[in-house]
């Protein structure tokens, strides 16, 4: 077998570069901090790691979707809060203007205090998210959800839908709320309400209603009391109850044409109610469950500063006055205890963004572990293997100093 001087050339050549590649690779494993540096350093590993960080990826996105979470739903909390505290000083108010020592002007002076309340409940209504989002439009969050009619009225113009977000991959939370959910609702608990209708024009006021028995299932619908004098002067009432069905309303049997005595109780469907005051042929009340008296705030701003703004020297503006800030005062209460609610339930979805944020903080531990274990470098392999591949490579580069000056003449 014969060797060339140009095959122990190659060979030597090719020896080194093996030697310098395996060098350059370690060095570059060790500036990278990475073991895998190719996918062809390790295919399996490289594989499970791109499934790994397309993981970790996803877990950020939904870190980052947690923190649009709190942002909006602390800023509808500061909102509810301070709504809360305008809520509390209107029954205040209304506590202290429906005190028998006051006379027009003081009632005109608390109208003026409760008009710069409605102006602020109005201004909180149409908050914004910062970024020109309403808080309380729903899906309509472009445009001011609630907004003054021809009438003076003010109107929703929101939708009855809440915006929500995807905050981890199994659970897609609610970040806003609607503005019927807060201006436009009542609690589930809320109790019952009495109203005197506007066209009253006696002097009768009423106490309650309140449930004197909650088995009678007919306390949870609508009813009107509505008296009559007769051509003899006799005062009598009816109770009729509204039917969903027909839209209608109907005398309930044996409720008809009562006589009225002042100050006597008055029992129907489970409710008791206290009316006292002469009435007026055609003067009448409803009575119904707070949910289906269809809840405004906003209504019982307006109707209590009519009323406070109309001067009281008349029995039927007397009774009007005494009947507006009954229900009001109710109204409020329920109104109060509603946004309380949906306080209670946004500060409860902060604290599940807390656990949420910490099983998430967890889960990118998790995937850091595991990238590392899959792709990382052992620096003191590395060190190892980087000192080892330097030796080869400076022996190679003698080994081939060495063999290109030999040859078969010099030993002749």
């Amino acid at each position: 077998m014969r060797i060339s001087t140009v095959t122990v050339y190659e060979q030597s050549v090719s020896s080194m570069n093996r030697q310098q590649a395996g060098f350059l690779k370690t060095g570059q494993q060790i500036a990278s901090g990475r073991r895998v540096v190719n996918p062809s350093d390790d295919p399996q590993a490289a594989s499970r790691a791109v499934g790994v960080s397309q993981a970790k990826a996803v877990t950020e996105q939904y870190a980052d979707a947690r923190v649009g979470a709190r942002n909006a739903l602390a800023q509808t909390e500061s909102v509810l809060d301070s709504l809360s505290s305008v809520l509390e000083r209107t029954r205040t108010l209304l506590v202290q203007a429906s005190s028998d020592t006051l006379g027009d002007a003081d009632r005109q002076s608390v109208a003026s205090e409760l008009r710069g309340l409605y102006e602020v409940a109005i201004g909180q209504a149409n908050a914004t998210d910062g970024n020109g989002r309403y808080l309380f439009g729903g899906y309509q969050d472009g445009s001011p959800p609630f907004q003054k009619d021809g009438s003076g009225n003010i109107e929703y113009n929101g939708d009855s839908n809440a915006r929500a977000l995807r905050i981890d991959a199994s659970r897609l939370m609610q970040v806003a709320e609607n503005g019927e959910n807060v201006f436009l609702s009542v609690p589930g608990t809320a109790g019952h309400l009495a109203c005197a209708d506007e066209g009253n024009a006696g002097s009768v006021t009423f106490t309650g209603p309140s449930v004197v028995d909650a088995t009678v299932g007919e306390h949870r619908d609508r009813h009107r009391v509505a008296f009559a004098i007769d051509a003899g002067g006799a005062q009598t009432y009816t109770v009729s109850r509204y039917d969903e069905a027909t839209s209608s309303w109907a005398a309930v049997p044996g409720l008809e044409d009562l006589t009225y005595e002042s100050g006597k109780p008055v029992t129907f469907a489970g409710l008791s109610m206290v009316f006292a005051g002469d009435p007026a042929d055609g003067d009448r009340f409803e009575v119904a469950p707070a949910q289906k008296m269809d809840p405004d705030i906003f209504r019982s701003f307006e109707q209590v500063l009519a009323v406070l703004e109309t001067p009281a020297d008349t029995p039927m503006a007397k009774a009007a006055l005494r009947n507006t800030l009954n229900t009001a005062m109710r109204e409020f209460a329920n109104a109060q205890d509603n946004v309380l609610t949906v306080r209670a339930s946004a500060g409860a979805r902060l604290n599940e963004l807390d656990v949420v944020d910490s099983v998430g903080a967890n889960r990118m531990l998790n995937y850091e572990q595991t990238l590392s274990d899959l792709v990382d470098l052992d620096y003191v392999q590395a060190a190892s293997d980087y000192s080892l591949r330097q030796v080869g490579l400076q022996a190679s580069y003698e080994v081939f100093t060495t063999m290109k000056t030999m040859s078969l003449f010099s030993r002749m």
